[in-house]
């Protein structure tokens, strides 16, 4: 089992950039695929993307191609979502997971953290 926290989340401007780290605890983290996703007030919980167990292959939502980049750093137990050229279709709660099942992150995700709140002013 593996626990998440999120953080780094917070007001930006339009066209700015933000970091999100996931922290991990447990001593398997190297063993999951993790993956961003991103749920904005009425709709529902999205996917942004995914990395797999040692950070060769990564996925994105096509709303973020381009302008988003998932990392990992496995001795630190940590997964990354820099956010560049934020717009404010970005703004939502950022959640991470973790999938102990698929190698490349194509879930289920069985593990999520708390979320992490971004807002994009205009």
């Amino acid at each position: 089992q593996v626990q998440l926290v999120e953080s780094g989340g917070g007001l930006v401007q339009a066209g700015g950039s933000l970091r999100l780290s996931c922290a991990a605890s447990g001593r398997t983290f190297s063993r999951y695929a993790m993956g961003w996703f991103r749920q904005a007030p009425g709709k529902e919980r999205d996917f942004v993307s995914s990395i797999d167990l040692i950070g060769s292959n990564t996925r994105y939502a096509n709303s973020v191609k381009g302008r988003f980049t998932i990392s990992r750093d496995n001795a630190k137990k940590t997964v990354y979502l820099q956010m560049n050229s934020l717009k404010p279709e970005d703004a939502a709660v950022y959640y991470c997971a973790a999938d102990p099942t698929s190698r490349f992150g194509f879930g289920p995700y069985d593990y999520w953290g708390q979320g992490t709140q971004v807002t994009v002013s205009a």
